[in-house]
């Protein structure tokens, strides 16, 4: 027990500094830079072109081979409609004070056009792989557009760390956590049924994947949002107030909490902005991978669609949460005591203020949603890393995969088991190295993505319901596998 401490303590005191350097001197800037960047390029997409975001969204339900546009998204979401919304946003309240949901909203809106950036470049450098699904992803994208392989590499090595081992750690700590807390159920005994649960799916491959993700990511996120809405019926005359304590915290007014004793502007910025892109994943380099499976006609189609998946995630469910909290008798008791302890933080947190607001069912229900949004976490954090590890290991990849699939169950595990605080922040370091490989590469490859996105409207101004897209539109369409928009 002595030695494993000792080699805890060891890896944080090389863990936290460059977690900390990374997040508050690289990409927090990078990564509302880049937001900033692809707004003003795109003509700011995500606010002209939102309503034709939501009709291609729910016109794309079917396919006749492969994987949906919206299996896509659905998969998409099944990865960030997880932690990040529950325990995640309850995280950022403990450090950051309310001010770092309006700072989680910015940069979901800045997110949009960097979502679709990078998921338009996965659709237009994906392959065909013999089982009728394409892949595709920063990997891919990397190499193949600028020509950078050993960047293509260190990629898919951070995705699969923080995908494959951290993450699917995390959403297992937090599903544990929850029905430990709901139902005095074991740790332990979660990590069990986890394992089976998410065995069955895993070995299924990714169109199994994308099937399950399709059935259940609409179902448990429409009802976490009605009971939101009933909670914002019930305290409706208290909802002004929680809007303006949220922007007037987001600019170093109104009282600290918890952890965040004394916080200034900067630490609810740096909460709002780490927890927002856990949570939509904008930037990280993630969402490409589950978009580009989609069987569509034009790449700029699916990169719009996954950008309304950032508004569902943060500007919607990650809402959701924090209304829970910040309506709750439970935040004001942590405002008057200036913390309310271990207990207070992550997932039991969310589920003490849904307890005060519905009774016992609360608690129950916030573990049962956990449960979902988590699960389905679990099951795309493996489809992200089995792409990413068919990359690297090429004509080998069935032997690889049959290693990987073992291990990530192992980690499913171990997180069940493990403190909330190393998976957490595991996880962050994990997300900060990946996020960065892939923004300083869309940075890049930007104008890329514009030039598909102007040939796409173009198409529409000319009447063409659904746009077609031709690899020749590119400088360099070489560069594009063959065969694949011909």
């Amino acid at each position: 027990m002595e030695f494993i401490d000792t080699l805890t303590q060891g890896v944080y005191a090389i863990m936290t500094p460059v977690s900390s350097f990374i997040w508050s001197y690289v990409l927090f800037y990078l990564l509302f830079g880049a937001g900033i960047a692809f707004t003003i390029m795109s003509r700011f997409m995500q606010f002209r072109m939102i309503g034709h975001m939501v009709k291609i969204t729910f016109d794309s339900r079917s396919s006749d081979q492969g994987v949906s546009s919206f299996q896509a998204l659905a998969t998409s979401l099944a990865a960030r409609v997880g932690t990040g919304n529950l325990a995640g946003v309850a995280l950022a309240l403990w450090v950051g004070g309310p001010g770092a949901v309006f700072w989680m909203w910015m940069t979901a809106l800045v997110g949009l056009a960097t979502t679709f950036v990078e998921c338009t470049l996965g659709q237009v450098y994906k392959i065909h792989y013999a089982d009728g699904v394409y892949r595709g992803g920063p990997a891919y994208y990397i190499e193949r557009a600028l020509g950078q392989k050993w960047m293509s590499i260190l990629f898919a090595v951070f995705l699969i760390i923080a995908y494959g081992f951290a993450f699917s750690g995390a959403q297992a700590n937090t599903i544990a956590k929850g029905m430990e807390g709901a139902f005095d159920v074991p740790t332990w005994a979660t990590g069990v049924a986890l394992v089976l649960l998410a065995g069955v799916v895993i070995y299924g491959g990714l169109r199994s994947i994308a099937r399950v993700a399709e059935k259940v990511v609409p179902i448990m996120a429409i009802g976490y949002f009605l009971v939101a809405v009933y909670v914002m019926i019930a305290n409706y005359s208290e909802v002004p107030g929680m809007f303006w304590l949220i922007i007037q915290s987001a600019f170093g007014f109104g009282p600290a909490v918890g952890g965040a004793v004394g916080y200034t502007i900067k630490v609810a910025m740096e909460n709002g902005v780490k927890r927002g892109l856990f949570s939509n994943e904008a930037g990280m380099g993630s969402t490409p991978n589950a978009a580009a499976t989609a069987e569509v006609n034009h790449p700029a189609a699916q990169g719009l669609v996954q950008s309304f998946g950032v508004v569902i995630d943060t500007l919607i469910i990650c809402s959701c949460t924090a209304i829970v909290i910040l309506l709750s008798g439970v935040y004001d008791q942590m405002l008057a005591s200036g913390g309310g302890g271990e207990s207070m933080q992550g997932i039991q947190l969310t589920q003490n203020a849904m307890q005060d607001h519905l009774g016992g069912f609360g608690v129950g229900f916030i573990a049962i949603a956990i449960l979902f949004f988590a699960y389905t976490s679990i099951l795309a954090n493996f489809a992200y890393s089995e792409i990413n590890l068919e990359y690297l290991a090429g004509k080998h990849h069935k032997k690889a995969i049959a290693i990987l699939r073992p291990l990530v169950l192992t980690m499913v595990m171990v997180g069940s088991v493990a403190s909330l605080g190393f998976v957490w922040d595991f996880a962050d370091l994990a997300m900060g190295l990946m996020a960065t490989t892939n923004l300083i590469a869309i940075l890049f490859l930007a104008p890329i993505a514009m030039r598909v996105l102007k040939d796409y409207e173009r198409q529409r101004n000319e009447g063409i319901i659904e746009p077609v897209f031709n690899r020749q539109v590119l400088k360099k369409p070489d560069e594009v596998e063959p065969g694949i928009w011909d």
